[in-house]
């Protein structure tokens, strides 16, 4: 299955995928595309930024474009909704759907959504309206796509607030451990301390930290140079820069900082990671 919707006027892009065709495969490796899979039958095995990531039967894997995905060609348990900015930029709907932070955005790693009984009967009866519009071809149909994604961005907001615990939580407090991680993704490269953030936040580093810890939250300083190693990663594993100028584009002024950091957090130099991997 693949039903795609493509807008030439402003190259919006969104396709509805199992991955059982070539011309699938090949979204994995365009840039900018922002990647929803759920696992609807079975597990799953995929590897995202070099990690192995296992998806079971009823999870849904949230992927943003700086994600690097690749998936088995023999799969059979996914559907995926793809999308590019054109289409949905999370980031400058934030307003609509408040997904920023917790969805896309909100850690090292991509986040991974468990459906209950009741969550999987909403999510299929989405999943039947969003293939009955792509039958409708109307001048309509890229608005309407768009809507039922909101619609899906909404209900696994909700539901990732409450796997979290974030639901006993205030608004205020909740939009503050979604401000920070839209903070880190925003300035990881050239703000490395709590500090930083903190005074982003008119916060003191003391408070953010021991707010995190109340609420059984990733400590501030843990999720900066998660991000931060995550990042490093990725470039090791999918780019062609040196160590020395990826210490530099992470906002290191030595290399052997860098360096230093990266083996306390990955327990290897970068430069063995890369000829280990």
């Amino acid at each position: 299955m693949k039903l795609a919707y493509h807008d030439i006027k402003d190259e919006s892009k969104f396709t509805l995928t199992r991955f059982q065709c070539g011309s699938s495969l090949q979204l994995l490796k365009e840039k900018g595309l922002y990647k929803i899979m759920w696992c609807t039958d079975g597990e799953e095995c995929l590897i995202v930024d070099g990690y192995e990531v296992v998806i079971k039967k009823n999870q849904i894997l949230f992927c943003t474009p700086t994600n690097v995905v690749e998936i088995p060609k023999d799969t059979r348990g996914l559907i995926a909704f793809v999308f590019n900015r054109e289409f949905y930029c999370i980031q400058h709907n934030d307003s609509e759907v408040s997904c920023m932070g917790l969805l896309f955005y909100g850690s090292s790693s991509a986040p991974v959504l468990e459906l209950n009984e009741k969550d999987q009967r909403s999510f299929n009866a989405m999943l039947v309206l969003f293939q009955e519009e792509f039958d409708t071809k109307d001048h309509i149909q890229g608005e309407m796509l768009r809507t039922l994604l909101k619609r899906m961005l909404i209900t696994s907001t909700r539901l990732i607030k409450q796997e979290s615990n974030q639901t006993d939580l205030s608004v205020k407090q909740v939009e503050l451990i979604r401000k920070f991680n839209i903070l880190v993704e925003q300035h990881f490269k050239e703000k490395h301390q709590v500090a930083d953030y903190a005074a982003l936040l008119f916060k003191s580093p003391k408070t953010l930290s021991n707010f995190f810890k109340k609420n059984n939250v990733n400590s501030p300083l843990k999720i900066i140079n998660g991000r931060i190693t995550a990042e490093a990663r990725r470039l090791l594993l999918y780019s062609d820069k040196s160590a020395e100028e990826i210490a530099y584009e992470l906002g290191y002024k030595e290399p052997s900082h860098f360096s230093k950091f990266f083996k306390t957090q990955v327990g290897i130099s970068p430069l063995a990671f890369r000829k280990q991997t």
